[in-house]
């Protein structure tokens, strides 16, 4: 097939390219830099079914109009604002990339019949309830201007499959943690945590550190949206992926140092984002994609302390 992946240079779009390359599909990737970085694709640069690197925004209407000639089968759409705070200080950013963008992307999809996957996140949810998890019929609330823009952008997705039966599907990974991930925001908790541990610093929880989150291995992250796209049987469908375990960040810390003097609790720079307890539940994309994870959260966090000292 011939696929585009948009962020496809970010943390989780490289997995999903190495992913596709080696699934034997044609991969084109648009990407602006201000998440990822062009070096997470340097290797796939010389594989003979990568067609192209763009260094292009989503929000450009002639850079996306010129790329769709290519005849895309699925379009990936990873390109987004990530950072919860970065939403709150300035959701303008935000709401542009990530809901706007999206429209722009999903107008060319609609133009040439391009399946979309739409990467969204577990942060559209309210706190989970209950030890079975969070499933796609569980409560949103869009506490910060990124959940607000990432349900918006959701929406218009899902009324692209109803209005114009064109092929669409949502995905809502928890937190995702692996080998190239930023040192940084929200999802980087893991990555910081090892970073320090390797430098001999403190670890800084914020708040009182009893959050739980949902902690998903990249690799098994991105098998699921890759198969997303793959299977016509989740079109119109939101589906979340997860461990089906969560931790709360306190005892995460105490998982990578082992030594409790080098955790410090400082203040939650913003406590009215912050969701109490993350834990999925998978049993959608189990039925409907045969997917479910692979590698034990000490399994991932091994795997990437080892890729974290490759490059400090």
């Amino acid at each position: 097939m011939k696929v585009l992946v948009t962020g496809g240079a970010g943390f989780i779009g490289r997995w999903v390219v190495k992913r596709l390359l080696e699934d034997g599909q044609n991969v084109w990737v648009l990407d602006d830099l201000s998440n990822g970085e062009e070096n997470n694709i340097e290797e796939f640069k010389s594989h003979p079914r990568f067609q192209q690197f763009l260094h292009g925004d989503i929000k450009n209407e002639e850079t996306l109009s010129h790329l769709f000639e290519n005849g895309f089968d699925v379009c990936y759409h990873l390109g987004a604002s990530i950072n919860v705070q970065d939403s709150i200080d300035d959701p303008r950013t935000t709401f542009n990339n990530d809901t706007l963008g999206t429209f722009y992307v999903l107008e060319q999809c609609r133009k040439h019949q391009v399946k979309i996957v739409f990467m969204s996140t577990c942060m559209v949810y309210d706190r989970c309830l209950d030890e079975s998890g969070i499933s796609e019929t569980h409560p949103i609330k869009p506490a910060s201007p990124y959940a607000g823009a990432k349900i918006a952008a959701e929406n218009m997705v899902l009324s692209y499959f109803f209005a114009y039966g064109l092929p669409a599907v949502v995905v809502r990974p928890f937190n995702t943690y692996g080998p190239f991930q930023k040192f940084g925001g929200e999802g980087g908790v893991v990555a910081i945590f090892i970073k320090k541990k390797l430098n001999g610093e403190t670890l800084h929880i914020y708040g009182e550190g009893t959050q739980t989150r949902d902690l998903l291995y990249v690799d098994d992250c991105a098998r699921f949206v890759v198969e997303a796209g793959y299977s016509d049987r989740v079109d119109g469908h939101i589906v979340n992926a997860g461990l089906g375990r969560d931790i709360a960040v306190n005892d995460l810390a105490k998982l990578i140092v082992g030594d409790e003097n080098r955790i410090k609790h400082v203040e939650h720079i913003h406590p009215q984002s912050e969701i109490q307890k993350l834990l999925c539940n998978s049993s959608k994309a189990k039925e409907l994609l045969g997917w479910q994870p692979l590698t034990t959260l000490e399994e991932g966090l091994k795997l990437t302390e080892e890729w974290i000292k490759t490059i400090i």
